[in-house]
Formats: structure tokens, sequence, C-alpha cells
């Protein structure tokens, strides 16, 4: 199964090598795993990868229902689906967005940008399906109080673990995939910065039993960028498409918005009246003012700091949009023909000719007249008569 078309070939073990087999390599180990599942030696260890632990059997009205906490066993589950998610990735790049890449011709940095949209494009979609399904079967969207009731949500469901699970092993995954995506430097401090974010609220919310008013957060943030990457995407097609743009500004303070009022709603107001005040590390119990109030800060620096990026951002698009409409106006002013404009000197040097001409012309007129021999007779009432007082003109003979 090769992942790469292979133009040339490295040497093992090689920069290039590495990164031009790294799905391959992931998917042998991924391989390797699944085959230990077959051996009863192995399967207790390989069932560590690749189911959640720490299971609690409960009654219920029901039935028998099976819950999860979490614990260190959870880094080797973490590190399977990160195996996964680099072949997922890989997958998605070879047989999607390249293809398409080789249609539009992008530049490079375009190039880069595209495929890190398509990427998390694919990444929000499939997230913010999944997280408002949990959200549906949890009863988290039609019973909003028990976002803050009954904490701490130590005992989990199996989707619910899961899907935090996956999201640490999807954004783990993005670090070393800018090293194997070979992205630009000038893009990197930027990818960083947002993958850790990413890292570190999804970790609070898993570790802190936070896990429902996480889910919230993440589908709200999920959908969020998901509007902006489809419309930066539209945009590399055709540039022309900058409408999706505005919705998405509008999308995103929106955001912005019911993030800050569910944060300080559920942990704020929510958990400051609660009746188990305390810190519990058996019980799993943070809700103490030590600990909610660094959580509200965090919250709250996140979106203001986003909120400030994208206020200087749309400033930034809007003197780009005035220059951009100056400029063409000028060039609009140029190309307009304009009568031309002559000075005193011009006038003058114009009215000597026109006399001269004019003169020239009588002097050319009187040569003539001097030429020409006068008729005989005189002159009378501005008329040439002749001396017997007769007209000059011959008169027509009457025909017979």
């Amino acid at each position: 199964m090769a992942f790469r078309r292979r133009n040339k070939s490295y040497p093992f073990f090689s920069q290039e090598f590495l990164i031009q087999n790294h799905a391959d390599i992931v998917f042998s180990l991924v391989i390797f795993i699944l085959i230990g599942l077959m051996f009863e030696a192995t399967a207790k260890t390989a069932i560590l990868f690749i189911q959640p632990q720490y299971n609690i059997s409960t009654p219920s009205p029901e039935g028998e229902v099976t819950l999860y906490q979490y614990g260190w066993q959870d880094c080797t589950t973490i590190l399977f689906y990160f195996f996964i998610t680099i072949i997922l990735h890989a997958v998605v790049q070879e047989y999607v967005l390249d293809k398409v890449n080789r249609r539009l011709h992008l530049s490079k940095s375009k190039n880069t940008k595209f495929c890190e949209s398509g990427q998390l494009c694919v990444f929000h979609l499939v997230s913010s399906v999944w997280s408002f399904y949990i959200l549906i079967t949890e009863g988290y969207v039609f019973h909003p109080s028990t976002l803050w009731e009954n904490y701490p949500h130590v005992h989990l469901r199996f989707q619910v673990k899961f899907f935090y699970l996956t999201q640490l092993a999807y954004w783990l995954h993005a670090l070393p995939e800018l090293y194997f995506q070979k992205v630009r430097k000038e893009e990197i401090p930027r990818q960083l910065q947002y993958i850790c974010l990413y890292l570190l609220h999804i970790s609070a919310a898993y570790l802190l039993n936070l896990s429902p008013v996480g889910l919230v957060l993440l589908c709200l943030q999920y959908l969020s960028e998901l509007g902006f990457h489809i419309a930066r995407i539209f945009y590399f097609t055709d540039e022309s498409h900058q409408k999706m743009f505005d919705l998405w500004a509008v999308n995103f303070v929106f955001t912005r918005m019911v993030t800050l009022t569910l944060v300080f709603l559920a942990v704020g107001f929510g958990l400051a009246r609660a009746e188990n005040q305390g810190l519990d590390w058996d019980m799993g119990n943070f809700n103490t003012v030590l600990i909610r109030m660094p959580v509200l800060l965090l919250v709250s620096l996140t979106q203001s700091w986003l909120l400030w990026k994208f206020i200087r951002f749309q400033l930034k698009r809007w003197r780009e949009f005035r220059h951009e409409q100056v400029a063409r106006k000028r060039v609009a002013a140029k190309q307009t023909p304009r009568p031309l404009k002559r000075d005193s000197s011009e006038w003058t040097r114009a009215l000597i000719v026109r006399v001269q001409d004019i003169l020239l012309q009588e002097v050319y007129l009187g040569l003539l007249m001097c030429e020409c021999p006068p008729p005989v007779g005189h002159h009378e009432n501005g008329a040439i008569k002749a001396e017997n007082g007769a007209s000059p003109r011959p008169k027509k003979i009457k025909a017979p």
C-alpha cells in the first residue's frame, strides 16, 4: 500500500525517505498491533492500544451500562489513533487534495494553504457532526442545566470518551505533520498557535471532568472553523467568491459571544452554586475558586485574542479595499481624455500666423486684380455702364 508516487528512490532512514514513506511506515505499525490481537499471549497488550480502558459496569433501569473513566493507559489508546490519523491524513492528501491541486495549478503559497484548509475542512465536518450527535443523544441540547449539574462528570459513556481520545490524537498528529508536509517556516508559528490552543482546551475539559461543557464549545468552534475553511477553498478556486467570508465573519462573532456566555453560565454561576465545593482528587472534584478562575480566565483570554485578531484582519482588509478603490479611480481619471489647454504664448503665435495668412491672401488677390484689364465705361449705382449708357452684358436673342 503506497500513499506517495515514487519518482526517485532515497537511501534508507534518510530525511527524504522518512518524509516520502512515513504513511507506509505508520501503516506497518498499525498492522503489527492488529496482528497482536490474533494471539492470546499478545492480545491483552494489543487491546490496550485499540479499546478505551478503565471501564466500569453499573446497573441502571435499562440494564447494565458500561461507563468509562480516564487514566494513564489512555496514552496508549491515543498513540494508536495517532497512527490512524496520520494514515487518514495521507489518504485525503494523496487521493483528494493532490488531484484537485493538479487541476487548479496553484502557486506554492496557495497550495500550502489549500491543503491545510482541505485537511481541516474534512476534520471539522466529521467532528462537528459527531459532537452534535453526542450532544443530542446525551441530552445536553434540550437540557442545558446538565452541563453543570451532577458535577463531577467522572463516568463517561463510550462515545464521549472515544471522542475526546480521537480529538487529542488528531491535534497531536498535527505536530509531526508540519515536518512531513514541509510547511514553510513562515507558516509554522501560526499553525503551532492553534494546535497548542486546541490541545490545551481539550485536555483541560477532559482532565477537569468538564466534558459536557467541552463538547458544546468544540461543536461551536468546529462549525465556525468549517465555514472559514470552506470559504477559503472556494476563494482559491475562484477569487471572486468573497461573500462567504462575510457569512463566516457573522458566524465567527456569534460563536465568540455564545462561547463566553456558556462558559460563564456553566463554570462561573452553575458550578459556583453547586453543593460539592472543594478539591477531591479521588472523586475527581475540582470545583474550587482556584480552579474555576483559571478556567474562566483561559477561555476569556483565548476568545478575546481571537476577536482581536479578527478585528485587525477586517481592518487590514478594509484598508486594502479602500486603496484598491482609490487606485482604480486614479487609473480611470488618467484614461479619460481632457481638452488641451494652451497658454498665452501659444495663442499669440496662433493669432500671428492667422493674421499672416489673411495678409498673404489680400496681397495675392490684389496682384490678380492688377493683371486683369479694367472694363470700359463708368460706374453707376455699383454697376458698370458703357459709354453709350448700355449695359455691357450681352442680350439674349429671343427665339422666333
